[in-house]
């Protein structure tokens, strides 16, 4: 499946160390012809941290996709309304994300947009990245796992001795599981091998 012309919204949370990675899924949606929209969280839009200064990481979405970042939830309320996307990844999602959408709560522009969105019965996709997947944070992927419209890039852990509780998605696989998604499919396996 192609992913041209494809409307992508990609949300930012507070998963700073995963930047990195997140930019160059970013790069390779634009390659692949999307016209893609950027939505960071309150953390990602005002925090610094030993992986970069947030008003470097909103310039360089913004350069990438050429397109303001949405920062606030007036922003990102009509998304709904409007049918503003075909697909939304939350790229990386931290675990108090997760918490959030599994909770219903909508406290800000990224778990609006993904409320938003679902009103649509349209895909998310949740690249995880969280310290407690497989401990507090375990019953909240369960509930987004048996959630309609909710699609994971697939994950496993990343650091079993240091971090045994500790999942993040292989983020080169965003695009394959987007496709998957689009087509109302989860890309299989979900849970894959230690990094």
């Amino acid at each position: 499946m192609s992913l041209k012309y494809r409307k992508i919204g990609v949300a930012f949370t507070g998963s700073f160390c995963t930047y990195q990675t997140a930019f160059r899924q970013l790069e390779a949606l634009v390659k692949e012809g999307a016209q893609v929209q950027t939505i960071f969280s309150h953390a990602s839009a005002g925090t610094n941290s030993r992986f970069g200064k947030w008003e470097d990481f909103i310039r360089r979405a913004e350069d990438i996709t050429q397109t303001p970042v949405l920062r606030e939830i007036p922003e990102v309320e009509p998304i709904g309304p409007k049918a503003l996307f075909d697909v939304i990844a939350v790229l990386p999602c931290t675990g108090n994300t997760i918490a959030k959408l599994a909770n219903g709560i909508t406290d800000g522009p990224v778990t609006m947009a993904v409320k938003a969105h679902l009103r649509n019965e349209r895909p998310v996709v949740l690249s995880l990245s969280t310290n407690d997947a497989l401990g507090m944070n375990l019953k909240n992927i369960g509930i987004l796992m048996n959630a309609k419209n909710i699609y994971f890039v697939p994950f496993g852990q990343d650091s079993p001795v240091k971090k045994p509780n500790s999942m993040i998605a292989h983020a080169e696989l965003l695009i394959p599981t987007i496709e998957h998604a689009l087509e109302g499919k989860q890309i299989q396996p979900v849970v894959v091998s230690p990094f």
